[in-house]
């Protein structure tokens, strides 16, 4: 596995927002599948379905239920026909370095638990360049070897 991505990432490549275009170029350029967790398939859907709910609430934020049944639909077919591909993963390895991870970084960096798993999560799988659009991610896993495409 080279990449690995985060939600960040997959918000991105699967609805138009800022990064939309930069995150559609650096996917057509993969030649194997986007590789992807459990823990990250459930925070891209939470995160789709939290947006239904703020979009509720208030019509300038999030999105309707139908963008968000769009976007896993999308998420769905992709998976299905192996443009992403679920890798498993040894819950306690990861969950072990993202603790060693926090305590030595988190203080000062600001990290969120999640962010932390899913860099942990790209370092155990052996990725090499960790796709994200969160500054302070970027920081991390720049921190933890992994090279960061964007800017």
């Amino acid at each position: 596995m080279n990449e690995y991505p985060d939600t960040s990432f997959l918000c991105a490549v699967y609805r138009v927002q800022p990064n939309y275009i930069e995150a559609q170029a650096y996917r057509s350029t993969l030649t194997v599948p986007l590789p992807y967790t459990s823990l990250l398939e459930f925070e891209f859907l939470q995160a789709t379905h939290l947006q239904v709910f703020l979009h509720a609430g208030d019509r300038t934020k999030g999105f309707s239920l139908q963008q968000a049944n769009k976007i896993i639909g999308d998420w769905e077919f992709d998976c299905s026909t192996g443009l992403n591909q679920k890798f498993l993963y040894d819950a306690e390895a990861v969950n072990k370095y993202a603790l060693s991870l926090s305590s030595l970084h988190t203080a000062h960096g600001g990290h969120r638990s999640l962010d932390v798993l899913h860099v942990a999560t790209a370092v155990h799988l052996g990725a090499k360049v960790f796709l994200t659009f969160d500054a302070r991610q970027k920081a991390l896993a720049k921190i933890a070897g992994l090279k960061v495409p964007f800017k």
